[in-house]
C-alpha cells in the first residue's frame, strides 16, 4: 500500500500544483480558466482528436520507456531525439530501397530501426564504460550530429528525391507498410499502437521477472554493491544503453509506416524531450509513463482549441513545464515521508518509540551511567550490582581474605584475579634485582 501510495501521490499532486498554477495565469490574465478547461476537454470528441491523442501517445511511449530503462542505471540518455530521428531515417530509405514480402519487409524495417538507434547510443555507451565520458555530454553532441548526417543522407544526390519545395526519402512500397485500425472520420489508429503496449509489456517483465533487471535495478542503486556482488558494472551500463537506444529508434516508426511512408524534413521533431518528461511523470513503470503520455498528447493535441475562446495556446506549455518540476518536488517530498514512516516503524519495534510515535527509552540516561560505574567497579573489585543485591558471593570490604592459592599468596589488590598483576605477584615477569629473574650474567647460567 505504501509503494502504491509513494507512486501514485507525486504526479497527483504535481498534476494539481500545474492546474491551479495555470488557472491562476489565466484569471491574472482576465481569461476564464474553467471555460478554457472545457473546451480543452470538449476538443477530444471533435473530429480526430481522439485517435491522434493515442497515436502520438504511442511515440512518446516509445521514448518514455527508452528513457526509463537509463533512469533505472541512473543514466541520462539525452540523445533520443537523435537516436530515433536517425533511426528513422535510415529505416525510410532501406524500406523504399528493397522489395520483400508483406510482413517481412515491416519486420526488417522495424529491425533496422533498432539497430540504428543502438548503434548510435552504442557511441556514447563505449565512451561511458571505457573513458569515464559522462552520457549527458556525448548524447548532446550526438544530437547535433545525427542533424547533420540525415541532411547529407537525405540530399537529391544521395537518397533524397525533390518534391515540389520539400525533400525526402523514397517512398516505402505497401508491402512494408503497417495497417491500422480505421475509425472513419475520426482518423486511423496507427498499428504500432500495439507493438508500443507489447513492449511496455515486455519492459515490465524485464525489470521485475528477470535476473539481468534485477542486475540492472541494483547497479542503479548501488554500484559499489552490485559490483561486490558479483555483477559486472560495465557490462550493464553497456547493455541499458544498448536497449535505451534500440526501443528509441522504434520511436518514428508509428508515422513512417502508418501515414506518411517517408522521411522528409518535416518529420515530427522533439519527442526525445517529451519522453524525458513523460518518465519523470510515470516514475519508470510502464502503466505510468502509459497514463503520462496520454496526459502528454491530450494538451498537445487539445491545445489548439485555446485559439477559439481567445486563450494563448502557450499556456499548455506552461502547465506541462510546471508539471515536470513539480513532480520531481513532490516525489522528493513524498521519498522522505515514507522514510520517515519506515524509521518510525523500526523504532516502534525496536522499543525506541512508542505507539504515540514519542521517544521512549527503556532506561533512563542516568541509570545507564550509574549502571556502567557499578559494571565498572564489579570489573575492578570493587562493589558491583551484585554486591549492592546482596547475593551470596559478592565481594564487599567486610570479606576476609580470601586463601592463597598453590601458586602463592593472592595479590592483594581487592583479590581479583582478573586484575593484571602487581609487582608483589610471582607470576609477574620479575623485574630488575628479582633473584627469580636467569641472571644475564657472563658467568651465569645461560
Amino acid at each position: 500500500m505504501g509503494s502504491f501510495r509513494a507512486r501514485l501521490l507525486p504526479p497527483a499532486l504535481a498534476i494539481g500544483f500545474a492546474v491551479v498554477l495555470c488557472g491562476l495565469t489565466l484569471l491574472i490574465s482576465g481569461s476564464n480558466p474553467f471555460q478554457a478547461l472545457g473546451v480543452m476537454i470538449g476538443q477530444v470528441g471533435q473530429g480526430s482528436t481522439a485517435v491522434d491523442i493515442v497515436n502520438t501517445a504511442a511515440s512518446y511511449y516509445f521514448v518514455a520507456l527508452a528513457a526509463a530503462i537509463g533512469f533505472q542505471m541512473n543514466l541520462l540518455n539525452i540523445g533520443i531525439e537523435g537516436q530515433y530521428r536517425l533511426a528513422a531515417c535510415v529505416a525510410a530509405i532501406v524500406g523504399g530501397s528493397i522489395v520483400l514480402p508483406p510482413g517481412l519487409h515491416s519486420i526488417v524495417v522495424i529491425v533496422v530501426a533498432a539497430l540504428v538507434g543502438a548503434a548510435w547510443v552504442g557511441i556514447a555507451a563505449v565512451l561511458k564504460v571505457y573513458r569515464g565520458v559522462s552520457e549527458v555530454i556525448s548524447t548532446i553532441m550526438l544530437n547535433a550530429i545525427s542533424l547533420g548526417v540525415i541532411a547529407y543522407l537525405i540530399r537529391s544526390d544521395m537518397f533524397g528525391e525533390l518534391r515540389g519545395n520539400n525533400i525526402g526519402t523514397a517512398h516505402i512500397p505497401e508491402s512494408g507498410q503497417i495497417p491500422g485500425i480505421s475509425f472513419g472520420s475520426s482518423g486511423t489508429v496507427f498499428g504500432l499502437v500495439f507493438l508500443a503496449a507489447a513492449l511496455g509489456v515486455g519492459y515490465w517483465f524485464l525489470m521485475n521477472r528477470t535476473r539481468f533487471g534485477f542486475e540492472l535495478r541494483a547497479s542503479g542503486m548501488s554500484p559499489t554493491a552490485a559490483t561486490a556482488g558479483g555483477v559486472n558494472a560495465k557490462k550493464m551500463i553497456l547493455m541499458a544503453m544498448l536497449i535505451s537506444g534500440a526501443v528509441a529508434g522504434l520511436a518514428g516508426l508509428p508515422e513512417l509506416l502508418g501515414r506518411d511512408h517517408t522521411f522528409t524534413l518535416n518529420f515530427p521533431a522533439g519527442y526525445g524531450f517529451t519522453g524525458l518528461a513523460v518518465a519523470l511523470l510515470g516514475r519508470n513503470h510502464p502503466v505510468g509513463i502509459a497514463f503520462g503520455a496520454l496526459l502528454w498528447a491530450f494538451l498537445d493535441k487539445s491545445a489548439l482549441a485555446l485559439d477559439n475562446v481567445g486563450v494563448p495556446r502557450e499556456i499548455v506549455t506552461i502547465m506541462q513545464g510546471a508539471i515536470v518540476l513539480s513532480v520531481v518536488v513532490a516525489y522528493e517530498l513524498v521519498r522522505r515521508r515514507e522514510l520517515r514512516a519506515q524509521q518510525r516503524q523500526v523504532g516502534r519495534q525496536t522499543g525506541r518509540i512508542d505507539d504515540a510515535g514519542e521517544s521512549a527509552e527503556a532506561v533512563p540516561a542516568a541509570a545507564q551511567a550509574a549502571a556502567s560505574r557499578e559494571t565498572s567497579k564489579g570489573v575492578t573489585g570493587g562493589v558491583g550490582p551484585a554486591s549492592a543485591a546482596g547475593e551470596p558471593g559478592a565481594a564487599t570490604g567486610d570479606d576476609p581474605p580470601r586463601p592463597d592459592t598453590p601458586d602463592g599468596p593472592r595479590s592483594a589488590t581487592h583479590d581479583d584475579p582478573s586484575r593484571p598483576a602487581t609487582h608483589d605477584d610471582p607470576s609477574r615477569p620479575a623485574t630488575d634485582g628479582d633473584p627469580s629473574r636467569p641472571s644475564t650474567d657472563d658467568g651465569g647460567a645461560s
